[in-house]
């Protein structure tokens, strides 16, 4: 009976897309350049390197090394093996979905249990840098200081949601995690290191080719759903949907004391973080720190267009999406309570802040953040064009050889 209600609801939901999408294909195309924009020009060139690069790392064994010396650290804290490590640097370092799709590859290779993969997704897919100091501070708020506020209370959160989920599923792996009291020793990774390589038994050229074609094939599959939901979020708005709904968040913020004018905003945040953001930072309100505490919460609570990226990734294997959303919103919750402690002495006590020393202002800045972000808006589509067509060679050619 469930399943079938199932059915009646994903077919109603379809249908109506469609319908929506006939009657207001004008705004549905803009909608769709504006999230192909996106990938184009930031997404697709900022992931790329480090998809690739973890794809290598694993291929060669060089996580096997990291994982025999991190172990004693991570489980204790996140109850994973130390070749969690690796996925918790990479997926704060380039954002998500770059967590999940480690996590989900060390799954694969056995390296992890289903428990283990499940706390390990739950809090290795983070926003990047990038993304919190270059296009929310500085590129919609025009605001150098917040940056230390957002990424301070993102990855402070990020962690704590991690400590919450080791106690996670301990009776199912309660054998495995007795394993993690050893002495890190360089003879050992080296060793584990040697030894997953070997049993590696593609050449060099496969490695790398398949290291190029497996990430450019997530990443394709990634701005497929950023403009999906870029195109929902903006039907939802001309339909009326989303200010009736928001109606139902303006009194879920008056129980937390913050203004009702950002219900729509946060609504929007909910499907796709970029819009919602954006349209925070331009909500007009007396304070501001019930505008930081809504965009770290939804930072946090990644989007239902990453949420739909990482359940794509994780399909593949065992990995189940439940955990992995219930730590969304602890993660939000987290942020949000954390932007609301630090905002003080982060934001307020702080008179400046920048990476190379210059003062901060209130309007537009140059700074290394934004630099990054205007040089992807302008090589970022010859690097995408290049590398997708670097992509169809390598598939012409094995073609070509079966």
């Amino acid at each position: 009976m469930i399943q079938k209600i199932k059915t009646i609801l994903l077919s109603v939901v379809t249908v109506f897309l469609a319908f929506s999408l006939i009657k207001y294909p004008d705004q549905a195309f803009e909608a769709s350049l504006r999230g192909l924009s996106m990938w184009w020009e930031v997404v697709f060139p900022s992931l790329l390197p480090f998809f690739i690069t973890a794809e290598l790392l694993i291929g060669f064994g060089v996580v096997k090394f990291i994982g025999v010396l991190f172990e004693p650290v991570m489980r204790p804290l996140f109850n994973v093996p130390g070749a969690g490590s690796f996925a918790w640097a990479m997926g704060m370092a380039s954002g998500y979905p770059t967590g999940a799709k480690i996590s989900a590859r060390l799954r694969e290779e056995k390296q992890l249990s289903r428990v283990e993969a499940e706390r390990l997704v739950s809090f290795t897919n983070a926003s990047s840098p990038l993304f919190i100091f270059g296009a929310v501070s500085v590129g919609f708020f025009y605001d150098m200081k917040l940056g230390i506020l957002l990424a301070a209370a993102h990855y402070i959160g990020n962690a704590l949601v991690g400590i919450c989920m080791r106690f996670y599923g301990r009776k199912e792996d309660r054998a495995r995690s007795l394993r993690g009291k050893r002495t890190p020793s360089l003879r050992q990774a080296f060793q584990e290191m040697h030894r997953s390589r070997m049993n590696d038994h593609r050449p060099f050229g496969q490695v790398v080719g398949d290291a190029v074609l497996n990430s450019i094939q997530t990443l394709v599959m990634v701005g497929g759903f950023i403009i999906l939901f870029s195109v929902i979020t903006k039907l939802l708005y001309i339909i009326g949907l989303s200010p009736l709904i928001a109606t139902l968040f303006e009194y879920i913020l008056q129980l937390f004391t913050l203004p009702a004018d950002l219900a729509l905003p946060l609504f929007s945040g909910l499907f796709e973080i970029t819009q919602g953001a954006k349209a925070i930072s331009q909500t007009e309100v007396a304070n501001l720190l019930p505008k930081f505490i809504v965009v770290s919460f939804i930072l946090g609570f990644n989007g239902f267009s990453v949420q739909a990226q990482v359940a794509s990734i994780i399909s593949r294997t065992d990995i189940r999406f439940g955990p992995y959303f219930f730590a969304r919103i602890l993660h939000g919750l987290f942020a949000g309570i954390l932007t609301l402690i630090l905002f003080k002495p982060l934001y307020l006590n702080r008179t400046s802040f920048d990476f190379n020393g210059v003062p901060v202002s209130n309007g537009p800045v140059n700074n290394t953040w934004a630099n990054i972000i205007q040089f992807l808006e302008t090589a970022g589509p010859m690097i995408t064009f290049g590398f997708l067509l670097i992509a169809a060679m390598i598939l012409n050619k094995r073609i070509h050889r079966k």
